[in-house]
């Protein structure tokens, strides 16, 4: 990555930092925060057994700071996989409250090895890969969107 999309990505994070508490909920939009700071992603949401099962598969490329989020109805074992993905992928599994459990970073295009998520996980975020490690963001994160219930979320979308 060179210098000057580096610096974007900086940019962005720290615009993003400076509204995430007051920026309305939308479907189409994840928050993540933590001791690292906070950033935004724009998303597509997969909450049917369809969407889901065909995630970003033969997805060629993806915005900087875009990606899908998985939604589960309830927390449960999660497994993932990459067959017919394209890109890498980083995979950032929450639970029922939009903690992060776990972080798997640059998933291998094409891969048929399972990504186990661990349990309890309700949630689950695709990015491009490389990208959690960039900004930081790791297990004890926050996540905020309206798929999670705000009488239990952790950074609840109401005010």
């Amino acid at each position: 990555m060179g210098k000057r999309s580096f610096l974007s990505i900086v940019l962005l994070c720290v615009a993003s930092s400076a509204v995430a508490d007051e920026a309305p909920c939308r479907d189409d939009t994840v928050f993540l925060r933590g001791d690292w700071g906070n950033a935004r992603f724009a998303v597509d949401v997969a909450d049917t057994a369809d969407l889901r099962s065909r995630g970003l598969m033969f997805v060629e490329d993806m915005p900087t700071m875009s990606g899908m989020l998985f939604v589960y109805d309830r927390e449960q074992t999660v497994s993932f996989w990459m067959k017919n993905t394209l890109i890498p992928l980083d995979m950032i599994f929450a639970d029922g409250a939009g903690v992060v459990q776990k972080v798997h970073e640059n998933a291998v295009p094409g891969d048929l090895t399972g990504i186990r998520g661990g349990s309890n996980i309700q949630f689950v975020l695709e990015i491009n890969g490389g990208m959690a490690d960039r900004l930081g963001i790791e297990a004890g994160s926050e996540m905020r969107h309206p798929s999670i219930q705000d009488e239990i979320a952790v950074w609840a979308c109401a005010s």
